[in-house]
This record gives structure tokens, sequence and C-alpha cells, in this order.
């Protein structure tokens, strides 16, 4: 038998048949792992840029200051139909539409005294404050509370505000009693919030009740608390000094 012969036969032999389907197994075994290995690399570099984007630093929104309106119920807005109609809220609107990142509180309370208003001032305390509105003192007149004992209540609260925070900047709301109080327990008691103001460098309200007090239309029956339109005006009153703060 030729050498062409035995070659033939050879190469239809079973075990020749045999190779040949280990060596076609073992291409497409290569082919599978390559494609494996590639679509886990994808896998990997996508997961890569994914984490990547979750990794990516955010940045911190702008912090909004706080005014608070810490005060009687003038502030708390006593008698209107809608807090919202009280001079706070007013502010807030006004700021809100000017752009200013600031939320204005209203912590009024109807009936606080300066004694009231010391006892709870640490509480109000617990939070960063930008600019603080003091206003409180009617009812320690109204009541025929010793203007010295005022005069100390004052300063306690000024003094606890600048504690907590050195930077906060505080805005003195003035009041005037009516005159049959006295003459002169009505001039001194006007002369308290000037002082303290003068005394301690704080921005100054002389009479928040500015165009209010005193006009009947403007006030509610009662010819203390101001009615809706009376807040209006009070609020213009307060922005006064209030916006050339803001704008700084």
């Amino acid at each position: 038998m030729s050498k062409a012969e035995i070659k033939h036969l050879n190469s239809n032999s079973p075990i020749s048949n045999a190779h040949k389907l280990l060596k076609f197994c073992y291409f497409i075994m290569v082919l599978l792992l390559a494609a494996c290995g590639n679509d886990k690399n994808n896998k990997s570099t996508q997961e890569t840029k994914s984490n990547e984007r979750i990794e990516e630093p955010v940045t911190e929104t702008a912090k909004v200051k706080t005014i608070l309106c810490f005060g009687d119920s003038i502030t708390a807005g006593y008698g209107l139909d809608d807090v919202n109609e009280a001079f706070p809220a007013i502010l807030q609107k006004r700021i809100d539409s000017l752009g200013y990142d600031y939320t204005v509180i209203n912590s009024g309370l109807s009936g606080e005294t300066t004694s009231g208003g010391k006892g709870r001032i640490n509480w109000i305390l617990n939070q960063d404050i930008e600019i603080f509105i003091l206003e409180l003192g009617a009812n320690d007149g109204l009541r025929g509370v010793p203007l010295s004992e005022m005069r100390l209540n004052l300063q306690a609260i000024v003094d606890a505000v600048k504690q907590k925070n050195s930077k906060t900047t505080i805005i003195l709301a003035g009041m005037e009693l009516p005159p049959n109080m006295g003459q002169d327990y009505t001039t001194d008691f006007r002369q308290i919030f000037a002082d303290i103001a003068r005394k301690n460098n704080l921005e100054f309200i002389p009479f928040i009740l500015d165009n209010v007090g005193g006009i009947a239309e403007l006030n509610q029956s009662d010819g203390i608390h101001p009615t809706a339109e009376g807040h209006r005006i009070l609020a213009n009153t307060v922005w006064e000094t209030l916006e050339p703060l803001l704008k700084k």
C-alpha cells in the first residue's frame, strides 16, 4: 500500500475525526472565553464610570440666613384674620420678591413682657440667627412695670443674643405710650430704647408704630393692635432699617 493510500485512510479514521472535533471545540471555547472577557471588561468599565459619577463632589446650596422677629402681640399679629397679614410675613414676601436668601421667623407672643422675653430667649437662640429684631416693652409700659426693671430685661436679652453670636445684627424697635400713662413715665419709657440702642451700637427704629399708632382706621377696635393695613405700614417702617442690612 502506497504512502498516499495510508495517509488517506488515516485522515478518515475515527481517531483522526475525533482529533479534529476536539480542535474545533477548543477553538469555540477560546472564542467564548474571549467574548466573556470583553463583556466583563465592558461591564467593569461601565461600573467604574458609574462609580466615578457617584463620587463626584456635590456642590452645597447656599445656606439661607434667618431673620428672627422677637416680640409681643404686635409681632404675633394679634387679632388679624391671617398671620400672613402680620409684618414678619409681609417682610418675607418682599424679601422673596427681591431674591434675598433669608427666612423670616415670627417669634411673637401675645402678652409678652420684657421679663417673659428674657425667660425664653435662651430657647429661641438654639438656632443660627443673622438678624434679630427685638420688639418688646409695650406690655411693660401698659402695666406700669418699673422702668428700671424693663431696662435691665432688655439689656439681658441683647447680651444673650450677642453672647450666642457676636456677629448677629440686632434691630431694636422702640415703642411709645399713650399720654394717659403720665408725662414723666412716657418720656422715660421712650428714652430707654434710645439709650440701649446707643449703648450697644444697635440698629434702631425709634417708633415701630410710626404713622400707625393713634390712627383709628389703622388699628383694631382696641385702639392698640394694628389692622392688616396698619401692618403693611409697619412693615415699611421696619424695611427702611432692614433693607440696607440685606444688601450688605
